[in-house]
């Protein structure tokens, strides 16, 4: 098995890296999935995160309220490591589960936004990064997300900025460009991660 870290900026593309490696026959682990699924109505994760932040992060039916926490957490550092405390190792050990289910010979893409942040290079046989300059995320979440420019400023505030990301990758895919030169790309990639695998 061959375990890959995957990460990127806000918005410069991963989802779509991951599409393409999964096409290839990559079984992706997407923490960011994996976090909504731990803290969904009745699970522990939920009942921790509304201990800590109140009843106001709830929707009407009870669901968390996702923009709102996030308003709340991406504009103070102290309540997004607060929140970090509590996801974070839940999603670690969902992410365990389904890695000792992936076959032996698997290539495991584990498609980690904070994986920079948050020091995970080691945890994995190399890691790809998905790079795109800032003004490109910038436009991306403006444009295809909705958000407003303060918003995003804020949400790429609260990653690393593009050289410490870029300082722990093994393989850099550019997608600064069209969406069709990206394809190629990650077409290479996957052809040298299933090689190391087959070592």
């Amino acid at each position: 098995m061959l375990k890959v870290g995957l990460t990127g900026g806000i918005g410069a593309g991963k989802s779509e890296v991951s599409r393409l490696l999964v096409s290839y026959g990559a079984v992706l682990i997407d923490a960011d999935r994996i976090a909504r699924e731990v803290v969904e109505p009745g699970t522990p994760g939920l009942a921790a995160v509304v201990e800590a932040f109140g009843p106001a992060i709830l929707t009407a039916d009870g669901t968390l309220d996702r923009p709102g926490l996030g308003a709340v957490v991406f504009s103070d550092p102290e309540k997004l490591a607060t929140l970090n405390r509590i996801v974070h190792p839940l999603v670690g050990a969902r992410s365990a589960e389904l890695e000792a289910a992936a076959g032996p010979d698997s290539v495991v893409i584990h498609d980690v936004p904070l994986l920079a942040e948050n020091g995970l290079a080691p945890l994995y046989d190399l890691v790809v990064v998905v790079d795109a300059a800032p003004q490109t995320q910038r436009d991306r979440l403006v444009r295809l997300r909705g958000m407003t420019p303060q918003e995003a400023d804020a949400r790429m505030a609260a990653q690393v900025d593009r050289e410490q990301r870029l300082a722990v990758a093994d393989l850099v895919i550019d997608n600064d460009g069209p969406l069709a030169a990206l394809e190629p790309q990650v077409r290479k990639v996957w052809a040298e991660l299933v090689e190391r695998a087959g070592r």
